[in-house]
């Protein structure tokens, strides 16, 4: 059929609404006559029918609209560019409709006239935009490509100012067209964009209805989750929630929610109106706190991860589980990238710098990463740059306001009732808890520390028996908190008091429940801690000398048995996978060694001939090598200071310490050749 008759039987389909395979097929002839048609007045008509079609914009599905539009006229452009250069290397007219790439993009653009909304323009303009300058294509001259971009950059501030009166069809499309044109875009097209509108619409797309829906299908799933005998949880593929999340995940800004959260942080961080960049701030806080309750009335949220294998149904292990969790991590990185543009603007917008502003902007961004810990603390997904600057940024912005660091601790502290609980969520949440105390005891009071972070963490010091990857986490987390409280030197009458629970806390739990890695460092801290010149040496000068006796006595009756080799969360991070051997014994020894440089100066000669006697009593060659290794590395390496290492010196050559290192003991008296030995006492 000739392009023109063609061009009025789907002007006619036009004005009916018709099924979904007729309207494909209607979508489809526009795209084909829009390469076809020769006559740019024509195409100028063919567009302005299109986007008043009721037969096109009957179906009110959001997005795939939108996505429907911007490729009808993607997929032309595309062609029209291919007849262009077909035509060329012929040197002949080009195929199709004979436009040139410039003549058919004036004549489509014309087209966008006052019959149809803005936010229409914007689709077909995008559409033109990437399908002629998409993938470095470079269709268009420079000057036709600006006007173009200043097109599109016009017709979504327009639609901007005006998108509460067109309604949600209106803001999903603005933000599919921005999303899929803003790559394309310049430098200094972007800056004109009108952020201040994009923003709050930008968050409501990755939440709302065509995102995320404000954590709903969370409630799906929970309705079709059941229990079945053994404890196993049963979510089945065939079920409605399930179908829910594909259809969620297929979603046109789902997608593609990598490139909305850039688009959503591009607003942060250009938005001239402060306010509606806390709004946005509100609004993520508001959403997360949706998605942690909804979590939280599953019961998936009860099952640790090291034994999940055990308590989910093999169908839900193999196909909705892994779907489940792909969605909740698309929503953290989304989250995550717009929550670290705010964060970043934060240290330099002066109206969120205000005194009281700056702490309450840091507290709010961590009760977001506290929200969805469930789902970054899994993994390694917390295990990239955004996250770790927005969460080490707002603590250090917290840090420096005493009151306010108090008051978010208050606010998120597990309560009493509920400490060492039994559901893997709470602990979780516990675990953030630990992990962010940890970094605040310099700022608050010395009451405020043993009640914020000595006493929950000791909780945890408390426990016994076996633990899971997920307790034995938490474990060291509390064991970290404690050290940070006693390393603050305005805390030593706290020190004073919990040091000798703490270091017995740290004796029970070797080997069972920590390594020999963070045995050492633990009593380490420790010693460091109640040494010169920390203010608790000169108050309490004995306490290093007694924890050095502790760790002595244990030596004598330690086990000398090989302990197995089971890196810890840090050395399994660092990759020290290939550890020394080490007994419970030797792992002691070391630990005497690695104090030594922290003791009172009366205190080193002695110790240092303690430690090798201590050494000698290691039987197995294999283990005492590690340790020798250790003594000779800690006397040259400049580890302690130089008049310790003067001690060091003077005893390792004149007294001893050179026989007790290398040959277990004093050697026998030098002889004189046919000298009397045995009883040479007097006989007289």
């Amino acid at each position: 059929m000739p392009a023109d008759r063609l061009l009025n039987t789907v002007l006619q389909y036009y004005q009916d609404v018709h099924d979904a395979a007729k309207t494909d097929q209607i979508i489809g002839t526009t795209t084909h006559l829009l390469t076809q048609l020769s006559n740019p007045l024509n195409l100028g008509v063919l567009t302005s029918q299109l986007l008043t079609a009721p037969a096109i914009w009957h179906r009110n599905d959001g997005s795939k609209t939108a996505v429907r539009i911007i490729g009808i006229y993607h997929t032309a452009a595309v062609r029209v560019r291919e007849n262009e250069i077909e035509g060329v290397k012929r040197k002949g007219p080009s195929e199709g409709g004979g436009l040139r790439c410039e003549e058919w993009t004036r004549a489509v653009v014309k087209g966008a006239d006052e019959r149809s909304r803005r936010w229409q323009h914007l689709l077909v303009l995008t559409g033109v935009l990437m399908g002629m300058e998409g993938q470095d294509r470079q269709s268009l001259s420079r000057g036709l490509r600006n006007t173009l971009e200043q097109a599109v950059v016009m017709a979504a501030n327009l639609a901007l100012e005006g998108n509460v009166e067109d309604g949600p069809a209106a803001a999903v499309s603005i933000i599919t067209a921005l999303n899929f044109a803003f790559p394309i875009l310049s430098e200094f097209h972007r800056a004109q964009i009108n952020c201040n509108a994009l923003l709050p619409i930008a968050i409501w797309a990755i939440t709302g209805e065509e995102g995320f829906c404000d954590a709903q299908f969370l409630k799906a799933v929970s309705r079709d989750t059941t229990l079945q005998p053994g404890h196993i949880f049963s979510w089945p593929e065939r079920s409605a929630s399930c179908q829910l999340l594909r259809d969620m995940d297929k979603q046109p800004l789902m997608t593609n929610m990598g490139p909305l959260s850039k688009l959503a942080a591009f607003a942060v961080q250009n938005a001239t109106d402060t306010p509606v960049v806390l709004q946005a701030q509100d609004a993520l806080l508001v959403f997360t706190a949706r998605v942690l309750d909804a979590w939280q009335k599953n019961r998936f949220s009860e099952i640790d991860p090291a034994f999940e294998g055990s308590h989910l149904s093999p169908e839900t292990a193999q196909t909705t589980w892994p779907l489940l969790w792909q969605v909740f991590r698309k929503l953290m990185f989304g989250t995550t990238a717009v929550l670290q543009a705010i964060v970043a603007r934060g240290l330099l917008d002066p109206h969120m710098l205000m005194h009281g502003m700056a702490p309450s902007v840091a507290s709010k961004s961590l009760q977001i990463l506290r929200n969805m810990f469930f789902i970054s603390n899994r993994n390694g997904n917390s295990a990239f740059q955004v996250y770790t600057f927005a969460y080490m940024t707002s603590l250090d912005v917290l840090s420096r306001d005493g009151p306010a660091t108090e008051a978010f601790l208050r606010e998120i502290r597990p309560a009493d009732a509920i400490l060492n609980p039994s559901a893997h969520l709470h602990m979780t949440l516990d675990l953030f808890y630990l992990n962010v105390a940890e970094h605040l005891p310099l700022t608050l009071s010395t009451d405020a520390c043993e009640l914020l972070i000595v006493k929950p963490a000791i909780s945890y010091l408390s426990q016994e028996g076996a633990m899971s990857p997920s307790m034995t986490e938490i474990f060291e987390s509390a064991h970290s908190a404690i050290l940070s409280v006693l390393s603050c030197p305005q805390h030593s009458a706290l020190t004073i008091k919990i040091t000798p629970f703490y270091i017995v806390k740290v004796f029970d739990s070797f080997p069972q429940h920590i390594s020999p890695r963070q045995f050492r460092v633990a009593f380490k801290t420790v010693m460091e801690i109640v040494s010169p010149p920390f203010p608790i040496a000169a108050i309490e000068p004995h306490m290093s000398e007694t924890l050095l006796d502790m760790l002595r006595t244990n030596t004598i009756t330690a086990s000398k048995t090989l302990l197995p080799t089971k890196p810890d969360t840090v050395s399994q991070a660092l990759e020290e996978t290939q550890e020394e051997p080490l007994s419970e014994q030797s792992a002691l020894v070391m630990t005497l060694i690695d104090s030594l440089p922290f003791l009172p100066l009366p205190l080193v000669e002695e110790w240092l001939a303690i430690t090798a006697q201590a050494m000698n009593e290691i039987e197995d060659p294999r283990l005492k090598l590690p340790v020798k290794k250790r003594f000779w590395d800690i006397l040259v390496n400049g580890e302690m200071d130089v008049e310790r290492s003067t001690i060091g010196v003077a005893w390792w050559g004149t007294k001893g310490g050179r026989e007790l290192v290398l040959f277990g003991g004093a050697p026998e008296p030098p002889l004189m050749s046919g000298a009397l030995g045995g009883d040479t006492s007097s006989r007289l």
